[in-house]
């Protein structure tokens, strides 16, 4: 039906998607006239020769290159001093973030904050960091952030021990590459949890209060891909069909929440994630079905269409059976993909406990949830946290 909605829509300037699309990163740089690139990075890139794969293609387009290889998971604001002190050391024109989201986040924050001045922190959502940097060309080689396509990073704070966004216009890449070949060598655990974050991505952004009829469309096309799709990647990790598959759907879910909001997941997973160092989509993955499980009495259309979209509910089921099927299978695939608990993580208890005031606060304190269908109160996010232990 026609809608008088206006709908702003951000993305890159430029796309490529398919198999072998890195092989164009030379060709992207000289289009756009650059020619002195940092590649952001990470360690265990550089062990399995991705890196040289990139460093090789951009030898025969004769672009320079150096690389900051310190990348962490989850990044610091301290492992941002050492990627900007690299970056300052020479006069750089551009950024390459070249891995999985951790590296994509660092690449956008090093541009970002290069001409923001003050510490990080300053500059947390809902602050919108609109002045830009060099340009920034990202090359995701996992299938889950979809950071590629977002204007949002995250940066963990060693001295207030909290995660937080960025956002603004200074996060939205110049270039995309996404090259689905990349995700072939990883590992299944790391397949299922970016799956699950990038499902997370997809179901977040269409019951979001933020969602538009464009991040909409983007979410339940991206729904099917990843449901369809992660279990055989999970099993199989050659599965060419599976593995593309998913990388277009982490695409797509990422441009989705990129244009409305991620909800009370993502709140709940950040402080997950700084307080017990647990990878990003992992903590996604224990906190979706029982998230889902507390929100869906408040948006039933909305999550049916989802679990119709996934494949788990048909058209003439009714919203409430619908609903239903979506949270069992939810469930049902936290099983098939083996995802542990905190308790199955071995996390100190009474540590755990204790602290579920805190990330309750944390998480509010982030913005999400109130992008929730039913805003939860600090009581109801402690009660999901003991649910999931």
């Amino acid at each position: 039906m026609p809608t008088n909605q206006i709908e702003r829509v951000l993305s890159p300037k430029i796309i490529r998607i398919g198999r072998g699309a890195v092989k164009e990163t030379g060709e992207i740089l000289n289009h756009l006239g650059l020619s002195n690139p940092l590649i952001v990075t990470d360690h265990t890139l550089v062990q399995l020769g991705h890196v040289n794969q990139l460093t090789e293609i951009l030898k025969e387009a004769k672009v320079k290159w150096s690389i900051f290889d310190q990348t962490i998971p989850e990044p610091t604001d301290e492992c941002l001093s050492l990627g900007l002190q690299k970056f300052k050391s020479k006069k750089f024109d551009c950024g390459i973030g070249f891995g999985g989201g951790s590296c994509l986040d660092m690449a956008k924050a090093i541009s970002a904050m290069a001409v923001n001045a003050g510490h990080v922190r300053n500059f947390m959502q809902p602050k919108q960091i609109n002045r830009s940097g060099v340009a920034i060309i990202l090359i995701p080689t996992t299938a889950g952030t979809g950071s590629e396509l977002t204007r949002w990073c995250v940066i963990s704070d060693t001295k207030l021990t909290e995660k937080y966004n960025l956002s603004g216009l200074a996060l939205i890449a110049t270039a995309s590459i996404i090259d689905w070949e990349f995700t072939l060598t990883k590992p299944p655990r790391l397949t299922a949890d970016t799956a699950i974050d990038s499902l997370t991505h997809a179901i977040e952004a269409f019951v979001s209060r933020k969602a538009c009829n464009f991040s909409d469309e983007l979410a339940l096309k991206a729904i099917p891909m990843i449901t369809q799709n992660i279990e055989r990647a999970f099993q199989y990790q050659d599965d060419l069909i599976a593995r593309e598959a998913l990388m277009r759907g982490a695409s797509l879910a990422g441009m989705a929440f990129s244009n409305s909001s991620v909800a009370l997941v993502h709140g709940m997973s950040r402080p997950i994630g700084i307080y017990f160092h647990i990878a990003h989509g992992l903590s996604n993955a224990m906190l979706l079905a029982e998230v889902t499980n507390f929100s869906i009495k408040s948006s039933e259309s909305r999550y049916a269409r989802c679990a119709v979209a996934a494949g788990w509910a048909t058209a003439t089921d009714s919203e409430s059976q619908a609903c239903d099927k979506l949270v069992k299978n939810l469930r049902q695939l936290q099983v098939n993909l083996k995802v542990p608990s905190p308790k199955d993580l071995g996390l100190n208890k009474s540590m755990y406990f204790d602290i579920l005031p805190i990330l309750a606060k944390q998480a509010i304190d982030s913005g999400s949830p109130q992008n929730n269908p039913l805003v939860p109160s600090a009581k109801d996010i402690i009660k999901l946290y003991k649910k999931i232990w």
